[in-house]
């Protein structure tokens, strides 16, 4: 689902998809900018879409769900994995960096996009990781 808010110098478009966990709060799941070619992505977490309950398990499995998640919300943009240029990962414990990226990593291809890491005294629902991103799509030739 999408809805539109424009103003006098660009589109805005509201991202919405069942694929991925329903916003927790006063916000979307993404926005599109510029006609769609840039995707602005809200943080996701480890939240299962059907139940809307945290997955069950450690970071690892937070983790694969949250990239799950983030998928889902580009893919109704219209993007993937492949359309980040710039990421976000929000860790509870900065000792679970070398688990989280190696799992990060298994989901994307090279060249990865720029990426910022940062340790946070707490997220959403205690979730262990989050991760929030920028895509751009392409248009194709």
């Amino acid at each position: 689902m999408t809805q539109r808010r424009t103003d006098d110098t660009s589109e805005f478009t509201a991202i919405s998809t069942e694929a991925a966990p329903r916003a927790i709060g006063p916000y979307s799941q993404a926005f599109t900018a510029s006609g769609g070619r840039f995707i602005f992505t809200s943080g996701q977490i480890g939240i299962e879409p059907t139940t809307g309950k945290m997955i069950r398990g450690g970071v690892a499995e937070q983790t694969k769900q949250v990239m799950h998640n983030l998928r889902a919300v580009l893919q109704a943009a219209g993007g993937d994995l492949k359309s980040l240029v710039k990421v976000t990962i929000f860790l509870k414990n900065l000792e679970d960096f070398a688990t989280v990226n190696a799992i990060y990593a298994s989901y994307l291809e090279q060249p990865y996009p720029a990426r910022a890491t940062v340790e946070v005294g707490r997220l959403p629902m205690d979730a262990l990781v989050e991760i929030e991103g920028i895509g751009v799509i392409v248009p194709a030739a």
